[in-house]
């Protein structure tokens, strides 16, 4: 999941810079070209709505700005390990576009959970290709969690409009943008936390649980203790760093 150290050193890019170096533009359009076409095969073999294709691609720009505003030097462009996370983050917006369509969700529930498939995999190749070549950094770590966040909030958003989960299961996708918050008024919670292997394996947990949820062969019932397990397995994560961050800030 993350792929770098700490988030705090990361910085929006300098005001010097004018705009996007024409690679970067060509790899945010490369994007949104891409996404495009997926949403006009959905619409002509899925019967996709038009809201499908709306939200998708508003999903996708608001990506595309937030990569513009963030990342801090835009002359080398994204980097094959951001480029696969871009190439996600894609993926993430079409299933965004997909959750707001209950009919097509629910006929095409398989293949929406085989595309979050491929998004979770992704995550996976995305990290691995930054340690190999070496270009790990703030940004890209950056990148990597916060796509992770929006994606587990959507996986859960489908679950609740599937029916198969009640609105409690929001609180697995929100939970962390609900710790992000506090600590704009508790500022000992935004000090850096070390790397943890059980974090990022709740990560997985959650991503895998929500995915097999979606599945037609798994029933509410199943769907809902499983569900519920990735929400207790996520509380007492939070729960475990938020008491090393209060120690830590103790000791000062």
């Amino acid at each position: 999941m993350s792929r770098s150290a700490p988030l705090q050193d990361l910085t929006p890019r300098p005001h010097g810079q004018t705009g996007p170096t024409p690679r970067l533009a060509v790899e945010l359009a490369t994007g949104f070209a891409a996404l495009l076409a997926a949403s006009i095969l959905a619409g002509q073999w899925l019967g996709a709505s038009l809201a499908v294709s709306l939200v998708a691609m508003t999903t996708y720009l608001v990506l595309a700005g937030l990569v513009l505003h963030r990342l801090p030097n835009h002359r080398r462009g994204l980097g094959w390990a951001n480029r696969i996370t871009l190439a996600r983050g894609a993926l993430v917006a079409l299933l965004t576009g997909a959750v707001t369509d209950p009919d097509l969700l629910s006929t095409w529930s398989g293949p929406f959970a085989g595309l979050a498939l491929v998004a979770l995999l992704l995550d996976g190749l995305d990290g691995w290709v930054a340690r190999r070549s070496g270009t790990t950094s703030p940004f890209g770590a950056r990148f990597d969690m916060e796509l992770d966040a929006f994606f587990i909030l959507v996986l859960c958003l489908a679950l609740m409009m599937l029916g198969k989960v009640g609105p409690w299961v929001l609180a697995i996708g929100t939970l962390r943008y609900a710790f992000v918050l506090a600590g704009q008024g508790l500022r000992w919670l935004t000090a850096p936390l070390p790397e943890s292997r059980r974090r990022k394996a709740i990560c997985v947990w959650q991503v895998a649980t929500l995915m097999v949820c979606l599945l037609p062969a798994v029933d509410a019932a199943t769907a809902g203790w499983l569900a519920a397990t990735a929400l207790a397995g996520l509380i007492g994560s939070f729960a475990t760093d938020i008491a090393w961050l209060y120690r830590r800030a103790g000791r000062r």
